[in-house]
């Protein structure tokens, strides 16, 4: 899942990037308005996080330009701008949510998870070949096993997972699973998936991933 926060004030992106990311979500990052915009409408976001107040252009006009192009994905305002004609503002402007600064990261991530849920885009229970993904407890089990997965093998699983039977090209897996700044070269997906399938197949599931030569990964188990 790829997240686009959009925040002028470093500190505050930074910790949403760092806290989002251990939970397995790649995450980019723009500093103002314009630069966010560009992003969110070249790139393939499952959910933004806008601040109002932005350099260049305003977190509302970039909720209106992007909701043109753009209907389905879910927009959470997240600004210092809390008085009630803001909120119903910001929500008429295209916003799915709206948080009021400061904040609590905790419920800032159920508000993700909500959204995302709304949008088709989460699911808590995953299967396939025996693998069981727990998303809410962040767990992963084998044959009834507990994996132990690090969070950029876990956030793999999960996006093979979520496109079962379909095959998820190099190119695909590297816009979703890693963020924007990532240095593209799709080799070290190979590596993940040989590093996820040796964890996999103590408890008998290490042929779950097949690979597709030349193109990329695929899960096809019921």
């Amino acid at each position: 899942m790829r997240i686009l926060i959009i925040e002028d004030e470093s500190g505050i992106a930074d910790f949403l990037r760092e806290g989002l990311e251990e939970e397995c979500f790649a995450v980019d990052v723009a500093h103002n308005g314009r630069e966010g915009l560009s992003m969110a409408l070249i790139n393939e976001y499952d959910l933004l996080i806008v601040d109002w107040l932005l350099p260049g252009l305003s977190g509302v006009e970039v909720c209106r330009q992007f909701r043109k192009e753009h209907a389905q994905v879910p927009v959470i305002f997240l600004t210092a701008k809390g008085d009630l004609d803001d909120v119903i503002f910001g929500l008429e402007s295209g916003a799915n949510d709206y948080m009021k600064k400061p904040f609590a990261f905790e419920e800032l991530l159920a508000r993700i998870r909500v959204q995302l849920r709304l949008s088709g885009s989460e699911t808590v229970m995953m299967q396939a070949g025996g693998v069981e993904m727990n998303l809410a407890a962040h767990r992963v089990t084998c044959n009834g096993k507990d994996v132990s997965l690090t969070p950029k093998e876990f956030a793999l699983l999960e996006y093979l997972l979520r496109n079962r039977g379909s095959v998820c090209t190099r190119s695909r897996i590297i816009e979703h699973v890693w963020d924007i700044h990532f240095n593209a070269d799709t080799s070290v997906i190979d590596v993940y998936v040989n590093f996820l399938r040796k964890k996999l197949d103590g408890s008998g599931c290490g042929a779950l991933i097949e690979t597709v030569r030349g193109v990329g990964y695929v899960i096809r188990g019921e």
